[in-house]
């Protein structure tokens, strides 16, 4: 695992590229080639390395809610201030099987 240099944040392999990839700053690292060669496998041992992509990483929590969309029964949420401050915040929720996002009020 490598850190950006700039701003602490994790570097994370971008496509196909030999690069790594800050999403805080938007550092940039070109890997060298030193003849390591990764394989992908569907098992995972307790002692292999793995290297995901920055878009297949989430932080945000989830919780049990029907899609409106494609009714898959589990989503990812955030909270954010989209109205004035005394008002209550807006929940976004994402889902995780087909992406959909919606908002629900208080």
């Amino acid at each position: 695992m490598e850190f950006c240099p700039e701003c602490g944040g994790m570097l994370l392999p971008q496509g196909e590229d030999k690069i790594l990839k800050c999403n805080s700053c938007g550092y940039e690292k070109k890997l060298k080639d030193n003849n390591q060669n990764y394989q992908i496998k569907e098992e995972i041992k307790h002692n292999d390395n793995i290297i995901m992509k920055g878009e297949d990483i989430s932080t945000l929590p989830t919780t049990n809610v029907t899609c409106p969309k494609c009714g898959n029964n589990k989503a990812e949420w955030w909270l954010q201030q989209t109205r004035s401050a005394d008002e209550a915040e807006t929940r976004f929720l994402r889902c995780l099987e087909c992406k959909h996002t919606w908002r629900e009020y208080d």
